[in-house]
């Protein structure tokens, strides 16, 4: 390890070019701060929190009015309040660009495309507002939007955003019952839904789901045209209505934006659910918009007219992200379906034609395209790719290597880890340091990350728990339906006191960069050794014979083996030979005491809808345990394949 080169890096030059120096320098006139070492800047923002997100609102040009206090009850993480006394509107702060430069560009996976300006943008925002007001929809009002990832829904979340009203949405291929576990809590006074999508080349009509959704949650409905029949859903509902309908009424005009306290509700994102109801958790404007400014113009360095793209959909947080890039003026590229249909170019064809400055996708799908065979760089023009992020899951050594053997030689790859939690990262790329192979580049600006063991001691080295050990500004709200805050508490602050525990399983490198190995919750413990999935997966899913792997600690004989399963390539099958060879790559590539006592091949695997594989809900099958909430679940019939697994002996 101490021989390898970084795959990327900067020169000094470059370096001094990018926002995020600019910024170092902005805040060391104003506050005294580090210029030059980055590291000592990361220790200077989070030492000093009121400078630090002072500078962030003034150097991001926030509009609103930040009043007087930065923070308040700065010593306990649950009761730390940032900027108690601001005003401002989300919607504001990303409609500030006006013209006939392009805001979003849309293609969808059934060929349709279609480009919206700026003007156009803030003109739909206006007319829906408008219509809002009319249905008599108010500040703190819940809309809940079942809605593909097309224009259409970013100018409904900000016309929501404008007058107060709390958003949330999910994507249209969640279950019937998934959609009302999420919506049926917040008791949402408008339910938006689309008329059908797209997907692996196969029109679904969502008509049945939106009925049946809509009789339940008994709300005025709104019909989104995309793949379907809109006009005959809308006349089918008891209190259904086009969007055409909709806002016809009303002309254009000046859209006015409610000021709001910085901590106001603007979203409700939702757990997984695997493990029972989601959980709702809610965000605020102010903590959103400052945390995305941050990550998007200083991290990623984006500045206006770039086009930024992410792979995702409306049901995980990352949409939620990508919208926020029009806050730095850049150009929104939305995508809707399969990016494997009708072929694996889809998204890559996409990337050369409109010229993506950013590529965001999931560590799935990087590993996804290597083992198809693509090669991008040889395919495609990719000169105006200067970023690529993952995230969902951990991207693999091989996966890190594959982008730029694969996909470009000089792009900068950043790994990043968060989630719904934060609406956010908590580590993520870093423009003035080296990207090594493996490793997420580092801690977040302003984020007091670490890495503890089980005694609450900080450790270099070893694995332990992510934590973050001071306030940040997009900690939840709350989470809705918890009036004490118990399940607000459950969730980040049992493990340790006044510390977020976030529920990963990490470890610092020697380069200063962290490396996620899993998901806390399902790390295996065969023998009383911690040992992190992804260490596993790195190993097993680099062979040629493995399509995918999910790995569980199983309860067996007063202590837990380790059992892996496995979904092959097509036309393999597994065999002794196969067997062995996985355990040997697990054995070499990794410890001993990673090695399975049980592979097991399998037709599928169960994965949430955003792609994650879900380790507990396996575990709980194989233990013999109900799971308590298949809707979460993109494939939930494949839990079935695990049932009875749990008696097969050695």
């Amino acid at each position: 390890m101490t021989n390898e080169q970084p795959l990327w890096s900067l020169t000094k030059a470059e370096q001094q070019k990018t926002p995020l120096y600019a910024f170092m320098g902005w805040c060391a006139e104003r506050y005294d701060s580090p210029r030059d070492d980055y590291d000592a800047f990361h220790d200077w923002s989070v030492a000093q929190p009121e400078q630090f997100w002072s500078a962030v609102w003034s150097f991001c040009d926030v509009r609103g009015e930040p009043g007087e206090r930065v923070l308040i009850h700065g010593d306990v993480m649950l009761d730390a309040r940032f900027f108690p006394d601001a005003q401002l509107n989300f919607a504001e702060n990303l409609l500030r660009q006006h013209g006939e430069a392009e805001a979003i560009i849309f293609r969808g996976e059934d060929k349709a495309s279609d480009r919206w300006s700026w003007d156009r943008l803030t003109a739909d925002v206006s007319r829906l507002q408008q219509a809002f007001r009319d249905l008599g929809i108010e500040k703190g009002d819940r809309i809940a939007a079942m809605m593909p990832n097309m224009p259409e829904t970013v100018a409904l979340m900000l016309a929501a955003a404008s007058i107060g009203a709390v958003w949330s949405s999910c994507s249209p291929d969640f279950g019937e019952q998934g959609v009302l576990d999420r919506f049926g809590q917040i008791g949402p006074k408008l339910f938006i839904a689309c008329d059908g999508y797209w997907y692996n080349g196969k029109l679904q009509d969502a008509a049945e789901k939106v009925r049946a959704v809509s009789a339940v949650l008994a709300v005025p409905v709104l019909v989104v045209h995309y793949a379907g029949d809109a006009e005959a859903l809308a006349a089918s509902l008891t209190d259904g209505r086009t969007l055409n309908d909709f806002t016809a009424p009303f002309e254009v005009k000046a859209v006015s934006y409610e000021p709001l306290p910085f901590a106001h509700p603007l979203y409700i994102l939702f757990s997984s659910g695997t493990t029972g109801v989601p959980k709702c958790i809610v965000h605020s404007a102010g903590g959103t918009l400052l945390q995305h400014l941050k990550e998007q113009r200083l991290h990623c360095g984006i500045v206006p007219g770039e086009r930024l793209f992410y792979f995702t959909t409306c049901g995980w947080m990352m949409w939620n992200w990508l919208v926020s890039g029009l806050a730095v003026g850049a150009t929104l590229c939305l995508f809707d379906g399969s990016p494997f249909a009708p072929s694996g170019q889809v998204l890559f064809d996409y990337a050369e034609q409109e010229e993506f400055a950013v590529f965001g996708t999931s560590a799935k799908y990087i590993d996804a395209v290597r083992k198809s065979g693509l090669v991008p760089r040889q395919t495609h023009d990719l000169s105006h790719l200067r970023l690529m992020t993952s995230t969902g899951s951990p991207l693999s050594p091989e996966g890190f290597s594959f982008v730029y053997e694969g996909i470009k030689p000089d792009v900068q790859l950043a790994s990043i880890s968060g989630g719904t939690d934060i609406v956010s990262c908590f580590v993520l790329g870093n423009p003035l340091k080296p990207v090594w192979r493996g490793e997420i580049q580092g801690p977040g600006l302003g984020l007091a990350i670490d890495v503890w063991n089980d005694d609450g001691q900080p450790v270099r080295g070893e694995k332990g728990e992510l934590v973050c050990t001071r306030p940040f500004s997009s900690m939840p709200v709350m989470f809705w339906n918890d009036p004490d805050g118990s399940k607000y508490r459950a969730a980040y602050f049992e493990r340790f006191d006044n510390v977020w525990c976030h529920g990963d399983f990490a470890e610092w490198t020697q380069h200063g960069g962290i490396v996620i190995h899993g998901r806390s919750d399902a790390t295996l413990n065969p023998g009383g050794v911690r040992i992190g999935t992804a260490e596993i997966y790195n190993q097993v899913e680099q062979l040629p014979q493995v399509a995918e792997a999910i790995c569980i600690g199983q309860d067996w004989e007063d202590d837990v083996r380790v059992v892996l399963f496995v979904r092959l390539a097509p036309g393999v099958s597994l065999d002794d030979d196969l067997v062995k060879t996985i355990k040997n790559r697990i054995r070499t590539g990794a410890t001993p005491r990673h090695v399975p006592a049980k592979v097991i091949a399998v037709a599928d695997i169960p994965r949430t809808k955003s792609g994650k594989i879900v380790e507990l809900a396996v575990r709980d099958v194989v233990h013999g345990r109900a799971v308590k909430n298949r809707e979460a679940l993109a494939n939930p019939e494949a839990l079935d394949l695990f049932i009875g697994l749990g008696e097969l002996r050695i």
